[in-house]
């Protein structure tokens, strides 16, 4: 057999396995990427395999349990039962998988330069365990030029050709926790290869499965789709805080204007002020880009700009806190301050840079005494591993001297919240509408 007929019987092989759903799905990283992504993968009818380090999460999801807010128990149970998903914590099943998901964590160190260390763990694994005929494809969000410059070089062997032994992609995540209508399977799927044929293989496995997937000319490129994404929401929400910060010195209520601006049938998009930035995505996403172009020689200035601004978002709404108690005549030190949600999002379970916790620390650094509900989160740990349990809402924001809304949980009675509270400060704007002089807005 000559060596493009080989090279042929690789790909097409691999493309068979892939179009009859006899590939075997191997997914690194269980958090709340990998887990939808694998569950999507088994219900299409691959067998899946999820790998993670935590022994708790792989026994969860082998007795028929989601640790994944937006994934049910039951599609977890049923799937394990029908054999299409099970967990383990051992890497050496990675000799048995036709394809290969990793969607680790990619933290950024107290730097802001991008933490890789469980990206190349994932790849040592990998790299003892992978076969001719692979499809790898990184999730995890992270720098340009990831994919190539540190994935590549620790899987492409001498005797093992990255486009013709095995197939290397890039496809950015675009989960949106807590989303009703957009989830894992209607998301539109960006894939790029190191090489056309690694492209077209990632795209082909990505459709078996997901309903929309969009091809594009490199790893590199798909890479720079995330961090566009992310850092286009970055710097308008900066932008927008600013403009809260601006009209908040003016007297000029920051939320009319944008409801204003808003009718604007083109040319404008509204963005919302709140207390900071959440999530795993938006406040850390844009360093990667600041990162890896500082190394290009160029500065992110907006980037740098924005995530400042951003940043100072929970020390103002601590200063608005004081005015707020300072008008009735207390001092922040010895009063009690009750946070209304400490999810970074709505109608969420992750804590995940919230800025609650920032503004907790802030709050206890000038003698407050904090206490928080959340009908999501039962418990947090806050300055150095101090554990703050949730108090039950009313009944708290009626002792409480001040009460801050940082995380507009549906699941709150704000007109009863109003009613029993001393004090507001709305930072999302949950009681639109409403006419009180026990509340100040941001």
């Amino acid at each position: 057999m000559s060596a493009a007929t080989m090279v042929e019987s690789v790909a097409q092989t691999l493309a068979l396995k892939i179009r009859n759903r006899t590939a075997r799905v191997g997914v690194i990283g269980l958090g709340y990427v990998g887990c939808p992504l694998a569950v999507e993968f088994a219900k299409a009818g691959f067998s899946v395999t999820g790998l993670d380090l935590l022994e708790d999460k792989v026994a969860g999801i082998n007795a028929g349990r989601s640790h994944i807010q937006d994934v049910p128990d039951s599609e977890i149970r049923d799937l394990v039962e029908a054999k299409k998903l099970r967990a383990t914590t051992d890497y050496s099943v990675l000799a048995e998988m036709d394809t290969v998901s990793i969607c680790v964590p990619t933290p950024l160190r107290k730097t802001k330069d991008p933490d890789m260390s469980f990206i190349v763990s994932a790849c040592e694994q990998l790299s003892r365990y992978m076969h001719p005929g692979m499809l790898i494809v990184l999730e995890s969000t992270t720098y340009p030029g990831t994919t190539d410059e540190v994935l590549l070089p620790m899987l492409q062997k001498a005797d093992v050709q990255v486009g013709k032994d095995f197939f290397l992609c890039f496809s950015p995540e675009r989960v949106d926790p807590g989303n009703p209508t957009y989830q894992t399977a209607n998301i539109p799927k960006v894939v790029g290869g190191v090489t056309k044929e690694c492209s077209t293989m990632g795209a082909l496995f990505y459709s078996q499965a997901l309903k929309t997937v969009v091809p594009v000319s490199s790893t590199q490129v798909a890479e720079m789709v995330k961090l566009l994404e992310n850092t286009f929401r970055m710097i308008n929400i900066g932008l927008v805080n600013e403009i809260a910060m601006m009209c908040d010195r003016m007297g000029i209520s920051v939320w009319e204007v944008i409801d204003a601006a808003a009718t604007k049938p083109f040319g404008f998009m509204p963005f919302y002020p709140g207390p900071g930035l959440g999530g795993h995505c938006i406040p850390i996403d844009p360093f990667y880009l600041s990162w890896k172009s500082k190394q290009a020689g160029v500065e992110a200035r907006f980037i740098d700009l924005a995530g400042y601004i951003n940043g100072q978002m929970p020390h103002f709404v601590v200063d608005k806190i004081q005015g707020v108690l300072n008008d009735h005549s207390k001092p922040v030190r010895g009063s009690h301050v009750h946070i209304l949600g400490v999810a970074y999002k709505r109608d969420i379970d992750d804590v995940r840079e919230s800025p609650a916790l920032d503004m907790i620390h802030l709050l206890s650094c000038r003698g407050a005494k904090v206490t928080f509900s959340d009908p999501h989160v039962a418990r947090i740990r806050v300055d150095g591993g101090k554990e703050l349990l949730a108090q039950e809402t009313l009944q708290t924001c009626s002792e409480a001297d001040c009460v801050v809304i940082v995380t507009d949980h549906a699941a709150f009675d704000y007109a009863a919240i109003l009613d029993c509270s001393k004090a507001i400060v709305d930072t999302r704007n949950a009681l639109k509408g409403r006419v009180s002089p026990k509340i100040s807005r941001l």
